[in-house]
Protein backbone atom coordinates (compact mmCIF):
# COMPACT_ATOMS: atom_id res chain seq x y z
CA UNK A 1 0.00 0.00 0.00
CA UNK A 2 1.54 3.48 -0.74
CA UNK A 3 0.38 7.28 0.04
CA UNK A 4 0.06 9.59 -3.08
CA UNK A 5 0.53 13.10 -2.37
CA UNK A 6 -0.90 15.66 -3.85
CA UNK A 7 2.85 16.49 -6.10
CA UNK A 8 1.71 13.15 -7.66
CA UNK A 9 5.01 11.02 -5.64
CA UNK A 10 4.59 8.18 -3.86
CA UNK A 11 5.58 6.62 -0.35
CA UNK A 12 5.19 3.43 1.13
CA UNK A 13 2.97 2.74 3.86
CA UNK A 14 4.68 0.97 6.88
CA UNK A 15 2.91 -2.24 8.57
CA UNK A 16 2.58 -2.52 12.37
CA UNK A 17 2.50 -5.20 15.05
CA UNK A 18 -1.00 -6.89 15.33
CA UNK A 19 -2.29 -6.82 19.11
CA UNK A 20 -2.51 -10.82 18.18
CA UNK A 21 1.29 -10.76 18.21
CA UNK A 22 3.79 -10.73 20.67
CA UNK A 23 5.40 -7.14 21.72
CA UNK A 24 8.59 -6.51 19.68
CA UNK A 25 7.42 -7.73 16.07
CA UNK A 26 8.42 -5.95 13.54
CA UNK A 27 5.11 -5.40 11.90
CA UNK A 28 4.26 -8.55 10.17
CA UNK A 29 0.44 -10.02 8.78
CA UNK A 30 -1.65 -11.79 11.03
CA UNK A 31 -2.50 -15.17 9.70
CA UNK A 32 -5.49 -17.28 11.55
CA UNK A 33 -6.32 -20.97 10.95
CA UNK A 34 -9.72 -21.12 12.47
CA UNK A 35 -12.32 -23.91 13.02
CA UNK A 36 -15.26 -22.17 13.05
CA UNK A 37 -14.77 -18.65 14.72
CA UNK A 38 -13.15 -16.76 17.03
CA UNK A 39 -15.64 -17.89 19.82
CA UNK A 40 -15.51 -21.72 19.09
CA UNK A 41 -13.94 -24.58 17.33
CA UNK A 42 -17.47 -26.09 16.80
CA UNK A 43 -17.46 -29.61 16.08
CA UNK A 44 -17.19 -30.07 12.20
CA UNK A 45 -14.39 -32.19 10.53
CA UNK A 46 -11.56 -29.96 9.68
CA UNK A 47 -9.22 -31.70 7.36
CA UNK A 48 -5.48 -29.97 6.47
CA UNK A 49 -4.98 -28.52 3.40
CA UNK A 50 -2.19 -30.95 1.43
CA UNK A 51 1.63 -30.33 0.21
CA UNK A 52 1.12 -28.35 -3.08
CA UNK A 53 -2.27 -26.86 -2.11
CA UNK A 54 -2.31 -23.06 -3.08
CA UNK A 55 -4.86 -20.77 -3.93
CA UNK A 56 -5.91 -16.99 -4.35
CA UNK A 57 -8.71 -14.89 -3.14
CA UNK A 58 -10.04 -11.39 -4.54
CA UNK A 59 -8.49 -10.56 -8.31
CA UNK A 60 -5.90 -7.68 -8.93
CA UNK A 61 -7.84 -6.59 -11.76
CA UNK A 62 -11.47 -6.51 -10.32
CA UNK A 63 -13.36 -2.99 -10.41
CA UNK A 64 -16.25 -3.70 -8.22
CA UNK A 65 -17.04 -5.64 -4.88
CA UNK A 66 -15.79 -9.58 -5.23
CA UNK A 67 -16.20 -11.58 -2.00
CA UNK A 68 -17.40 -10.84 1.57
CA UNK A 69 -13.95 -12.00 2.71
CA UNK A 70 -12.32 -8.81 1.55
CA UNK A 71 -12.19 -5.84 3.46
CA UNK A 72 -10.80 -2.81 4.86
CA UNK A 73 -11.36 -1.28 8.23
CA UNK A 74 -10.82 2.54 9.49
CA UNK A 75 -8.34 1.82 12.96
CA UNK A 76 -8.85 3.45 15.82
CA UNK A 77 -6.59 1.58 17.40
CA UNK A 78 -5.12 -2.05 16.86
CA UNK A 79 -8.08 -3.62 18.23
CA UNK A 80 -10.54 -1.93 15.92
CA UNK A 81 -12.56 -4.45 14.22
CA UNK A 82 -15.82 -2.45 12.84
CA UNK A 83 -17.16 -1.20 10.59
CA UNK A 84 -15.72 -3.12 7.47
CA UNK A 85 -15.81 -1.71 4.44
CA UNK A 86 -15.57 -3.19 0.55
CA UNK A 87 -13.03 -0.34 -0.31
CA UNK A 88 -10.71 2.39 1.28
CA UNK A 89 -11.74 4.58 3.92
CA UNK A 90 -12.73 7.96 2.91
CA UNK A 91 -10.96 10.19 5.27
CA UNK A 92 -7.93 10.03 7.62
CA UNK A 93 -8.32 7.26 10.63
CA UNK A 94 -6.50 7.50 13.82
CA UNK A 95 -3.95 5.21 13.51
CA UNK A 96 -4.33 3.42 10.34
CA UNK A 97 -6.02 0.52 7.52
CA UNK A 98 -6.52 -3.18 8.12
CA UNK A 99 -6.71 -5.10 5.15
CA UNK A 100 -8.39 -8.42 5.77
CA UNK A 101 -8.55 -11.47 3.21
CA UNK A 102 -10.52 -14.24 4.46
CA UNK A 103 -10.06 -17.21 2.20
CA UNK A 104 -12.97 -19.91 0.89
CA UNK A 105 -12.93 -22.71 3.08
CA UNK A 106 -15.22 -25.64 0.93
CA UNK A 107 -12.56 -27.44 -1.26
CA UNK A 108 -13.42 -30.30 -3.98
CA UNK A 109 -11.34 -32.52 -2.18
CA UNK A 110 -9.64 -33.27 -5.58
CA UNK A 111 -7.62 -30.77 -7.33
CA UNK A 112 -4.24 -29.23 -4.97
CA UNK A 113 -5.06 -26.44 -7.33
CA UNK A 114 -6.97 -24.48 -10.74
CA UNK A 115 -5.68 -22.71 -13.89
CA UNK A 116 -7.84 -19.94 -11.81
CA UNK A 117 -6.68 -20.41 -8.72
CA UNK A 118 -9.99 -20.44 -7.26
CA UNK A 119 -12.58 -22.77 -8.94
CA UNK A 120 -11.38 -25.50 -6.77
CA UNK A 121 -12.57 -23.99 -3.51
CA UNK A 122 -16.08 -22.70 -2.75
CA UNK A 123 -16.84 -19.70 -0.57
CA UNK A 124 -19.36 -19.78 1.89
CA UNK A 125 -17.55 -16.99 3.80
CA UNK A 126 -19.82 -14.50 6.16
CA UNK A 127 -19.06 -10.91 7.14
CA UNK A 128 -15.99 -10.59 9.66
CA UNK A 129 -15.32 -13.95 11.21
CA UNK A 130 -18.41 -15.34 11.36
CA UNK A 131 -18.72 -19.34 10.77
CA UNK A 132 -18.83 -20.17 6.78
CA UNK A 133 -22.00 -21.99 5.35
CA UNK A 134 -22.53 -25.44 4.83
CA UNK A 135 -20.25 -26.60 1.70
CA UNK A 136 -22.05 -27.49 -1.46
CA UNK A 137 -21.59 -31.22 -2.60
CA UNK A 138 -19.50 -29.86 -5.39
CA UNK A 139 -16.81 -29.01 -2.61
CA UNK A 140 -17.85 -31.00 0.38
CA UNK A 141 -14.09 -30.83 1.99
CA UNK A 142 -14.30 -28.32 4.75
CA UNK A 143 -10.80 -26.71 5.66
CA UNK A 144 -9.59 -24.23 7.93
CA UNK A 145 -10.50 -20.82 7.33
CA UNK A 146 -7.57 -19.24 6.63
CA UNK A 147 -7.81 -15.35 7.43
CA UNK A 148 -4.84 -12.58 7.12
CA UNK A 149 -5.38 -8.81 8.39
CA UNK A 150 -2.40 -6.52 7.45
CA UNK A 151 -2.37 -3.38 9.52
CA UNK A 152 -1.28 0.13 7.86
CA UNK A 153 -0.16 2.88 10.16
CA UNK A 154 -1.22 6.32 8.11
CA UNK A 155 0.08 8.43 11.20
CA UNK A 156 3.18 9.71 9.56
CA UNK A 157 0.55 11.09 6.71
CA UNK A 158 -1.86 13.12 8.61
CA UNK A 159 -0.33 16.08 8.26
CA UNK A 160 -0.26 16.07 4.35
CA UNK A 161 -3.59 13.99 3.87
CA UNK A 162 -5.61 15.22 1.55
CA UNK A 163 -8.56 18.34 2.89
CA UNK A 164 -11.01 17.82 0.26
CA UNK A 165 -11.89 14.43 0.83
CA UNK A 166 -9.87 12.51 -1.71
CA UNK A 167 -8.37 8.89 -0.48
CA UNK A 168 -4.64 9.13 -0.76
CA UNK A 169 -4.09 5.44 -0.64
CA UNK A 170 -3.21 3.19 -3.25
CA UNK A 171 -3.04 -0.60 -3.65
CA UNK A 172 0.89 -1.21 -5.27
CA UNK A 173 -0.92 -1.96 -8.60
CA UNK A 174 -2.30 1.55 -8.56
CA UNK A 175 -5.94 0.79 -7.79
CA UNK A 176 -6.76 3.62 -5.28
CA UNK A 177 -10.41 2.32 -5.19
CA UNK A 178 -9.87 -0.85 -3.26
CA UNK A 179 -11.76 -3.61 -5.03
CA UNK A 180 -8.42 -5.27 -6.39
CA UNK A 181 -7.39 -6.11 -3.11
CA UNK A 182 -6.17 -9.82 -3.21
CA UNK A 183 -4.19 -12.56 -1.16
CA UNK A 184 -2.55 -15.39 -2.51
CA UNK A 185 -2.20 -18.53 0.17
CA UNK A 186 0.64 -21.64 -0.61
CA UNK A 187 0.53 -24.39 2.15
CA UNK A 188 4.03 -24.64 3.63
CA UNK A 189 3.31 -26.26 7.37
CA UNK A 190 5.48 -29.27 8.44
CA UNK A 191 4.17 -32.65 8.53
CA UNK A 192 0.42 -33.22 10.42
CA UNK A 193 1.37 -30.27 12.57
CA UNK A 194 -1.90 -28.02 11.08
CA UNK A 195 -4.13 -31.44 11.15
CA UNK A 196 -2.70 -31.87 14.56
CA UNK A 197 -4.20 -28.27 15.19
CA UNK A 198 -7.24 -28.43 13.63
CA UNK A 199 -8.22 -31.64 15.80
CA UNK A 200 -7.46 -29.75 18.76
CA UNK A 201 -9.64 -28.38 21.44
CA UNK A 202 -7.30 -24.89 21.87
CA UNK A 203 -8.11 -21.53 20.55
CA UNK A 204 -5.03 -18.82 19.81
CA UNK A 205 -2.04 -19.06 22.24
CA UNK A 206 -3.44 -22.19 24.16
CA UNK A 207 -2.07 -23.88 21.20
CA UNK A 208 1.55 -22.68 21.68
CA UNK A 209 4.38 -24.59 23.93
CA UNK A 210 3.39 -28.04 22.36
CA UNK A 211 -0.32 -28.21 23.02
CA UNK A 212 -0.07 -29.14 20.14
CA UNK A 213 1.88 -26.79 18.10
CA UNK A 214 5.50 -25.22 18.94
CA UNK A 215 5.75 -21.30 19.51
CA UNK A 216 8.82 -18.79 18.25
CA UNK A 217 10.53 -16.19 20.01
CA UNK A 218 10.06 -12.86 18.88
CA UNK A 219 14.02 -12.61 18.07
CA UNK A 220 14.25 -15.15 15.32
CA UNK A 221 10.81 -14.33 13.63
CA UNK A 222 12.78 -11.05 12.96
CA UNK A 223 15.31 -12.59 11.65
CA UNK A 224 13.30 -14.72 9.38
CA UNK A 225 13.07 -13.03 6.09
CA UNK A 226 13.25 -13.41 2.17
CA UNK A 227 16.29 -11.56 -0.33
CA UNK A 228 15.22 -9.59 -2.41
CA UNK A 229 14.57 -10.61 -6.11
CA UNK A 230 13.97 -7.19 -8.30
CA UNK A 231 16.37 -4.06 -7.53
CA UNK A 232 14.17 -1.71 -7.09
CA UNK A 233 13.43 1.29 -4.32
CA UNK A 234 10.75 0.95 -3.03
CA UNK A 235 11.85 3.18 0.02
CA UNK A 236 11.11 7.15 0.39
CA UNK A 237 9.33 8.93 -1.39
CA UNK A 238 9.47 7.37 -5.07
CA UNK A 239 8.24 9.38 -8.50
CA UNK A 240 6.04 6.51 -9.75
CA UNK A 241 5.05 2.89 -8.32
CA UNK A 242 7.51 0.37 -8.46
CA UNK A 243 6.95 -1.13 -11.84
CA UNK A 244 5.10 1.64 -12.82
CA UNK A 245 1.91 -0.68 -13.02
CA UNK A 246 -0.92 0.39 -15.37
CA UNK A 247 -4.36 -1.09 -14.18
CA UNK A 248 -6.39 -3.28 -16.30
CA UNK A 249 -10.07 -3.74 -15.57
CA UNK A 250 -11.60 -7.13 -15.81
Amino acid sequence: MFFKADNGSYKKVPIVQNTALPNGINGGMTVYYTQQDFNSNGKAKITSFKPGFRMVVGSATANSRQANGLKFVCLRDKGTRFPELDVFPTGPCDLGVMTVHHFPACWDGKNLDSPDHQSHMYNTVKEAFQNGGPCPSSHPVRVAQVAYETLWDTREFKSIWPKDGRNPLVLSNSDAAGYATHADYLFGWKGDSLQRAMDSSCMFNACENGRPLKSQAVAPMNACGIKKFVSESIDGWLDALPGRPVMKKN
